[in-house]
């Protein structure tokens, strides 16, 4: 009796799960929860004023007070059971990712790259450039160079003038310098010439004796140093100045065909610059004089814009031009190869969270849709590889799927996993499946002989000529009387703080070698006889 009664009841609750289960089944192909529906929520309140919500902890519960914490009475010990504590400190001590090493401190914002001549698309088959009048999203950034984060942003350096172009056919990224070569044209001495700017590391304080050692060593230095020296190298924050790509990269045709390029983008705003005097005032008044200026310019309805230029040049021309096109401290003088006007970039957004769309935005030269190239310019082959490699130190390597780092396109490939994944790409293989096989997208142009190279590999390393001494001669040739002045007042200034007398010594005669009068009087200035 007790068994029957007992599989009755058995098998009553059976019968139960089974009408349950019946009640729950699905269609399988709709799913049952979005992973994305909590991201989406997050970001559907994001600009949301405070007054609006409610203070919760990072999982999403209710909390009384941000300031409150667990403990034994109102005088006893904290309690491990101290969630938002716990939460609030641990969290504090992480919200840093790593400092950029180069480029450290900087400003942004976001507007458009607009199409202005046909002159690109005659030149390039990228979808971004087809048609006069296109415009596509961007986000640019400015920065000073050699400086941690809490340095002034008008000191005496390089300044960065980065766009990320978001096309149709994935992100086109343009890091540019303000100047239109750089201070070295072996990628292995980077490293030592952004020490040398460091701090010392027995003291840890700035040396300028490691900086004038470098360029005293490196004469292939000389144009950028003067370049840098004079007023250009203290511009009147970041709206005031040109960009450069500096590396050669190519342009191509769908036939295949191609040019070299460089892109130059020219403040609408015109140049302006401190001088020596006035940047170490305004560093001192407000040390973030740059980031302020830009912002307020845009939330003030003032966008600042620059004119984006093509230089164009065909393998025969680079050949035959007197220096070579693939050496990142040699200009292309536009005497003799024009600018072509492409398009203009204006701003006209500000950040709406500093962090999100400054601070993790990271850029990559590699980053080109087709029908545009990178150039076996040395320096250009190692920024391939350093550029995205920082950013996955910094921000992790998944740190293309944030927000102002992702593409508008869609993304479909392989790689998977790895820490803050928060787009998986779903249930799609992770490896080239025949069964769910993914399409490949057809190559445009056939670009197998776009360089043909004889020789051996060799460990290489470039020597410096009388060619190096070319460009320093016509800068200080072009030079007003007031700004050679200038010049050398500020190099006296910065080379007189170098205590190694051999140091000056050896400074001065690479001077003198450009102009005997330059050089006479900076020695004279820094009390070295020559």
């Amino acid at each position: 009796m007790y068994f029957s009664g007992f599989a009755a009841l058995l098998f009553s609750g059976a019968a139960t799960a089974v009408a349950h289960a019946e009640q729950a089944k699905r269609d399988a192909s709709q799913p049952y929860f979005d992973i994305y529906q909590g991201p989406n929520e997050q970001d559907s309140i994001i600009n949301d004023p405070s007054t609006q919500l409610d203070f919760t902890l990072s999982g999403g519960e209710a909390f009384p007070n941000p300031y409150m914490s667990d403990r034994l009475g109102t005088t006893g010990p904290l309690l491990i059971s101290s969630t938002n504590l716990i939460e609030s400190l641990a969290h504090f001590v992480r919200e840093r990712v790593p400092e950029r090493t180069v480029h450290a401190k900087g400003a942004g914002a976001h507007g458009w790259f607009e199409v202005t001549t046909p002159v690109a698309a005659n030149y390039s088959m990228a979808k971004v450039f087809s048609e006069v009048g296109k415009r596509t999203p961007v986000t640019a950034r400015f920065s000073t160079i050699a400086g941690n984060l809490g340095n002034a942003d008008s000191v005496r350096d390089l300044r960065g003038l980065a766009f990320k172009l978001r096309t149709e056919d994935g992100i086109l990224d343009w890091p540019f310098l303000n100047h239109p070569v750089f201070w070295l044209r072996d990628p292995a001495k980077f490293p030592h010439f952004i020490r040398s700017q460091k701090r010392n590391p027995q003291t840890g304080l700035s040396d300028h004796n490691n900086f004038w050692d470098y360029l005293s060593a490196n004469n292939e230095s000389t144009y950028q140093l003067m370049r840098t020296m004079s007023d250009l190298g203290t511009p009147y924050g970041f709206r005031h100045m040109n960009g450069f790509s500096g590396n050669t990269f190519r342009a191509v045709k769908a036939d295949g065909s191609w040019v070299y390029i460089k892109t130059t983008a020219m403040t609408d705003q015109g140049v302006m610059n401190n001088t020596n005097d006035e940047a170490i005032v305004q560093a001192g008044v407000n040390p973030d004089f740059g980031v302020q200026d830009l912002y307020e310019a845009i939330a003030a309805g003032n966008y600042p814009s620059w004119t984006i230029y093509w230089q164009t040049m065909t393998p025969q021309q680079a050949e035959n031009y007197k220096y070579n096109v693939l050496d990142l401290t040699k200009e292309w003088l536009v005497e003799d190869v024009p600018l072509q006007e492409i398009g203009r970039i204006t701003l006209v957004q500000n950040p709406t969270n500093h962090f999100a769309e400054v601070e993790q935005i990271g850029f990559d030269p590699a980053n080109m849709p087709y029908g545009l190239e990178p150039s076996e310019d040395p320096t250009l082959q190692a920024r391939l590889f350093a550029y995205a490699d920082a950013q996955r130190y910094r921000t992790g390597v998944n740190g293309r799927q944030l927000p102002v780092n992702c593409p508008l396109n869609p993304v479909a490939n392989f790689l998977r996993d790895g820490a803050m994944n928060f787009n998986n790409q779903g249930k799609r293989p992770n490896f080239w499946s025949q069964q769910d096989l993914l399409p490949l997208a057809p190559r445009p142009y056939n670009d197998d002989n776009h360089t043909i190279w004889t020789g051996g590999a060799v460990k290489y390393l470039s020597t410096p000529t009388e060619l190096d001494f070319d460009l320093p001669r016509i800068f200080w040739n072009g030079l007003s009387e007031r700004d050679q002045n200038n010049l050398i007042y500020n190099i006296v200034s910065h080379l007189g703080q170098t205590t190694d007398m051999a140091i000056r010594i050896k400074q001065c005669k690479i001077f003198q070698h450009v102009n005997e009068t330059f050089g006479q009087a900076i020695a004279m200035g820094v009390n070295v006889t020559l």
